[in-house]
């Protein structure tokens, strides 16, 4: 009897609504977050409620990778979205603080299995030349995620409750679940699955606890003994699990994907574009709504442009990567880059919002090549048994760069108005904290907005030199990829022919 093959359409239809679903979950509970708290009674608790679910997602990430090479892409995918539905079901009846906190965590643990597993999928079911436009199409999911989250997530508030935010996963979910069930098709997997326990538990604990110490540095009052006994455990950890990587037969990351250096360069610019993305998708809103007054339903219109623009990027990498060495593409893409992150440093506080489209569009087309490129180059210079954790690596150096640097941008952020509040005594926190918004910054005494504007300019373009600094830095660490320039299917093709010899 012949196997039924996987039903291309209907499989990445599946991969677009589970990567919307995880896409729109950080910002939806954010949306909501104001009602949870008013609901629940737990403002200190607050922050753990969208914390703890990056922090387990990033925790899970390298061992879905593993996973999906070891058993096959399927199951782990169908894993991943059960224990996200039940985190989400569970997620909308908590009736406390620690219990939300609790499923949210478990709902992490799910989702980190959707955006690692849906790439790695793309790469199966696509060929080379059509995979870089397919990532590009799925990548826009996070884009209308971004400006469909807070519409969505104040109607369901406004006409339901909140504890919709969370069940409305539950059908989604199922929907996706059924759609992978029938119309993914993939060969059995005979080998005996091997997994390492130990070297697991030395990598969720050395991720655990090095995101856990950005999580503390975010606090209003940071807590230096617990940041640096949390940055001990991580490096104790991370070199415990470099010697059990180094000496088990099967490991979770193999240390041989860090003998390539185009490999390691790749996700090291990945990590650093990541972490300069949060200035622009988090920054930007916050200068338009506080400086310039735009409404907070407008405001996100102004990043909207790096979404569309992402796209078109992504479909002029599919040509790049045929042609072109990983160096040169990345290269292309950074310029672009810089172009922006220059804009955005040296922007005088009375730009007008329109200028923001262009600025932001302009860093679209370089998001979109050097993330994709970066996806598709790690996934080309590995043996197809190791696809699926270079897949997760990838993804995951691109989540430490956004969770680090967005602690490193908000600590700028909070020392630049600091010192412009000491520089002008008539001014304090709290107005800065009405001026963010435009609804409570017509309640600031009118005399004193000028110089508010000023500090919380002064705050953000101290966020912006820190992401021209990172820019260059990706730059620079481009440069260090040296020797010979293939492009990544000559990569791929070489490394075929030495597999088919061995």
């Amino acid at each position: 009897m012949q196997q039924r093959k996987t039903n291309v359409v209907a499989v990445t239809i599946a991969i677009y609504v589970a990567t919307f679903m995880s896409a729109i979950e950080g910002t939806i509970v954010s949306t909501a977050l104001p009602t949870i708290v008013g609901d629940l009674h737990g403002v200190s608790l607050m922050n753990w409620v969208f914390s703890i679910y990056l922090l387990t997602n990033a925790m899970m990430t390298p061992i879905y990778g593993k996973l999906t090479d070891l058993v096959g892409r399927k199951p782990v995918m169908q894993a991943g979205l059960i224990i996200f539905i039940i985190g989400s079901m569970m997620s909308g009846l908590s009736n406390s603080m620690p219990v939300l906190i609790f499923w949210r965590a478990i709902q992490g643990i799910g989702a980190g299995a959707l955006m690692p597993v849906s790439m790695t999928i793309i790469a199966d079911i696509y060929s080379f030349e059509r995979r870089a436009k397919v990532l590009g199409f799925n990548s826009s999911a996070w884009g209308i995620a971004s400006v469909l989250a807070p519409l969505i997530g104040g109607l369901i508030v406004d006409k339901l409750s909140w504890h919709w935010i969370f069940f409305i996963n539950v059908p989604v979910g199922l929907i996706t679940l059924f759609l992978f069930q029938f119309y993914l098709r993939e060969p059995k997997r005979h080998n005996d699955v091997k997994i390492d326990y130990l070297g697991s538990w030395w990598l969720m604990l050395f991720l655990l606890c090095l995101m856990l110490s950005f999580q503390l540095l975010c606090n209003a009052t940071i807590s230096w003994t617990a940041v640096i006994a949390a940055w001990v455990i991580s490096a104790l950890s991370l070199w415990l699990f470099i010697r059990r990587e180094s000496r088990t037969d099967e490991p979770v990351i193999s240390m041989d994907l860090f003998k390539n250096r185009t490999f390691v360069i790749q996700n090291a610019v990945a990590a650093l574009v990541s972490g300069f993305l949060m200035a622009v998708e988090v920054y930007i809103p916050t200068w338009t709504q506080g400086i310039l007054g735009v409404p907070a339903s407008l405001a996100g219109f102004a990043v909207t442009p790096s979404s569309l623009m992402w796209i078109v990027g992504s479909f002029v990498t599919g040509r790049l990567l045929a042609k072109w060495a990983p160096r040169r593409i990345l290269y292309l893409s950074l310029a672009f880059i810089l172009v922006t992150s220059i804009c955005l440093a040296w922007l005088p506080v009375t730009t007008a919002f329109p200028w923001f489209f262009l600025i932001t569009a302009i860093g679209g087309i370089g998001f979109g090549i050097t993330i994709t490129a970066t996806t598709v180059t790690s996934q080309h210079l590995v043996p197809a048994k190791n696809v699926g954790v270079a897949t997760s690596f990838n993804t995951l150096s691109r989540t430490i760069g956004q969770t680090l640097m967005i602690s490193i941008f908000g600590i700028a952020l909070n020392v630049g108005m600091n010192q412009g509040i000491q520089q002008h005594p008539a001014t304090n926190m709290a107005m800065l904290n009405k001026l963010i918004n435009p609804q409570t910054a017509t309640e600031l005494p009118q005399h004193l907005l000028p110089t508010l504007h000023r500090i919380l300019y002064t705050g953000l373009h101290w966020v912006y030199l820190i992401g021209l600094g990172l820019v260059i830095l990706a730059l620079l660490v481009n440069s260090l990829d040296r020797g010979v320039q293939k492009t990544a299917a000559e990569h791929a093709a070489d490394l075929n022919h030495n597999q088919g010899e061995l």
